[in-house]
């Protein structure tokens, strides 16, 4: 599943990358024939759905890849720190192991996504397991990940990460091993693998991402998107020069959140009620929006308000461009707005209103492909269209 993530093949050919001095390319230089001469798996030769894809599509390179995994490569470190630390604390505590406080335990770290936190428990749970037979371990590991899911039923990227994790770390047989521990290990193996490839993704899609952004332009963002923000903050870092125009984000004002992080980078940033999207739109260079989900159409489910914001950008011919990890890609088809499982959220209006008033309470709302240009993830920038062949490979 995992073979032709970004991560993955950069992992196993950072032994040679690491001798080579990085190529650096523009997303201008990118041409078909760079890229079936450089993404390949293993073995010297591109797979036939890579050459094709890359012809059409214009998967990204694994050159330009290379500089993004060689950026956030220090940080591996500090997750294996992390990790182990954690362990240690589950192991010397003598309590009954808790996926659900295990989670919670995840959870505090800020900068954690939240399907991360539970692909870190769903290891946890490997680790912990008393199981004697790899039956008993995939029983208490579906277990585990069900309760994960019932946690926040309406949270498509947990749903997607539990999935995900269950689909990467059970592939291994138990008939490839001589005894029950080997296989074991193997698994606490994969399963820590899926967690490191899943907190680096952030970052290799930063770096991605920042080399669409010139100096000069203006960018417009929709809500709080921790993906979205590690972009902008690595073009800043870069020395890149632009503005961010941050919607304030009704109704819990995220936009005020993300325009306090940009000032503290000395990034300038205007602050724009919703409704005056359309109306700063043609000071616009480029949208950028996180997702909740990505979708099988190549949609994504976000905040509510993305849809008007891609309907407006797509009408005045302006890019939207969309950040997301590869582990918010879900097994979803919506049709319409309705077709979702509803999250709902309480809005102040700061007056009474009326009982016989009913209000809409919808917190995210879907955006069809057809809105969005490209989508930044760890994987490489994809097109809406090849979202659907990266899921049937993801899920395979």
């Amino acid at each position: 599943m995992w073979r032709r993530s970004a991560s993955f093949i950069l992992d196993k050919r950072e032994d040679a990358s690491s001798q080579q001095e990085p190529l650096t390319l523009s997303p201008s230089q990118i041409t078909a024939p760079a890229m079936t001469e450089t993404l390949r798996n293993p073995s010297t030769k591109v797979s036939a759905y890579y050459q094709t894809r890359a012809a059409h599509y214009g998967v990204i390179t694994s050159d330009w890849l290379s500089q993004a995994q060689a950026a956030v490569g220090q940080h591996s470190v500090e997750n294996e720190v992390r990790s182990s630390s954690s362990n240690a604390v589950d192991s010397g505590s003598g309590r009954p192991f808790s996926v659900i406080e295990e989670f919670n335990n995840w959870r505090k770290q800020p900068d954690l996504a939240e399907a991360v936190a539970a692909i870190r428990a769903l290891a946890a749970v490997i680790r912990s397991s008393e199981a004697t037979t790899m039956m008993e371990l995939e029983i208490e590991l579906k277990k585990a990940s069900d309760s994960l899911k019932s946690w926040d039923t309406t949270s498509i990227s947990l749903t997607a990460g539990c999935d995900l994790f269950m689909r990467y770390v059970t592939r291994t047989s138990a008939l490839e091993y001589e005894d029950f521990n080997s296989a074991k290990s193997r698994l606490i193996e994969r399963a820590e693998k899926f967690g490191e490839i899943s907190c680096k993704a952030r970052r290799i899609i930063a770096m991605l991402g920042q080399d669409f952004i010139f100096d000069g332009c203006t960018i417009l963002v929709h809500g709080f998107s921790r993906v979205v923000l590690e972009v902008l903050k690595t073009a800043a870092l870069n020395k890149k020069l632009f503005r961010v125009f941050c919607t304030e984000g009704r109704p819990d004002r995220c936009g005020l959140r993300l325009s306090n992080e940009l000032a503290k980078l000395d990034v300038p940033v205007k602050l724009l009620i919703d409704s005056a999207v359309a109306y700063s739109m043609d000071e616009v260079d480029m949208v950028f929006v996180g997702a909740d989900g990505v979708v099988e159409s190549g949609g994504i489910i976000n905040m509510m308000g993305t849809y008007q914001i891609a309907l407006v950008a797509h009408s005045m011919n302006k890019p939207v461009y969309v950040a997301a990890e590869s582990y918010k890609f879900a097994r979803l088809y919506p049709l319409d707005q309705k077709d979702m499982a509803p999250a709902l959220r309480s809005i102040d209006f700061g007056v009474p209103i009326p009982s016989k008033v009913e209000v809409e309470t919808s917190a995210r709302d879907y955006t069809p492909p057809q809105y969005l240009t490209l989508l930044f993830t760890d994987l490489g920038v994809l097109s809406p269209s090849v979202v659907s062949d990266e899921l049937i490979q993801l899920y395979l």
